[in-house]
């Protein structure tokens, strides 16, 4: 791939358009989204607009998803403005969310019956890494697809792992990750409603925890936004809340199909199902602490 390579990029949301911008450092980037505020960012960002997504897609060698979940894969591929109808035979379908294995093995199997690759790469990190090229991927694809795709992925990711052959095999992986996610964010939460209930000063409390042996990405990430939850602006919302209650939600289908007990994962989502059902769908997930901790209390 060079670049000469056109890539559409479907869905410019908070992963999406970081993703989009890097890639048009190298590539050709044609980008869509439904909300035109997005489109336009990515303009500024040397991101090619297109009207629909079928626009977007139409001679691309590549087309590469970032949606919530699999009723918008679904859509993006099957649906009135879907993209498989105008992919040339060849193409590759970079899947970069978090849907579940058996949803991506099922649009695998029929995409190709259309000729067309597909990858299965979700990714982690968050805006700021996607936008430096700093992601971990984790891939599950074919030979002929991986080989294909990895200019690509090389290019948003500083840990490209592939973890196997088969699409949903990225999936695995993606899930035993949010797994650890979804469990770190609802302990650090329960960790600085601790510390201030005991008194002691929350922001201190933060920054001697990130200093010891119970720091960990997601108390470092989320941590400084768990402080600002109980503003009546809220944190800045950069990860929806109800983005765990699915993937905690695709951890816990998965442990049950594995036969596999995961009951602090399980005690996890519920606190994520509380608080989407007390009204924090849209905000970020490091409002999970105003569930152990009500902003009341």
């Amino acid at each position: 791939m060079s670049s000469t390579t056109t890539i559409a990029v479907l869905g410019l949301g908070a992963m999406g358009l970081p993703m989009a911008t890097r890639l048009a450092e190298r590539f050709t980037v044609r980008g869509y989204d439904i909300n035109p505020e997005r489109s336009a960012l990515g303009a500024d960002a040397g991101v090619s607009p297109a009207e629909s997504a079928r626009m977007a897609a139409t001679g691309a060698d590549a087309v590469l998803l970032a949606v919530r979940n699999r009723t918008q894969l679904d859509d993006a591929l099957y649906g009135a403005d879907g993209v498989a109808a105008v992919l040339s035979p060849g193409a590759l379908v970079i899947l970069t969310s978090t849907v579940g294995i058996d949803a991506v093995r099922e649009v695998a199997d029929r995409l190709a019956t259309e000729g067309l690759h597909f990858v299965d790469a979700p990714i982690s990190g968050g805006p700021v890494r996607a936008g430096q090229g700093d992601l971990l991927i984790t891939v599950g694809a074919s030979d002929e697809a991986y080989a294909a795709a990895e200019p690509v992925l090389s290019h948003l990711a500083s840990t490209l792992e592939r973890m196997g052959p088969q699409p949903g095999d990225g999936q695995a992986m993606k899930t035993v990750n949010q797994l650890l996610c979804g469990v770190h964010i609802a302990a650090g939460a329960e960790a600085l409603a601790l510390a201030s209930a005991l008194g002691l000063d929350p922001a201190q409390a933060l920054r001697t925890l990130g200093a010891g042996a119970a720091a960990s990405f997601m108390l470092g990430d989320r941590g400084p936004r768990m402080l600002q939850a109980y503003d009546d602006e809220g944190a800045e919302v950069r990860s929806r809340l109800d983005i765990f209650v699915k993937d905690m939600g695709i951890v816990s289908r998965a442990a049950q199909g594995a036969g596999l007990a995961t009951p602090v994962a399980a005690a996890s989502e519920q606190l994520y199902l509380i608080g989407q059902a007390h009204g924090l769908a849209a905000a970020d997930d490091s409002s999970v602490i105003t569930v152990v901790a009500p902003k009341d209390h």
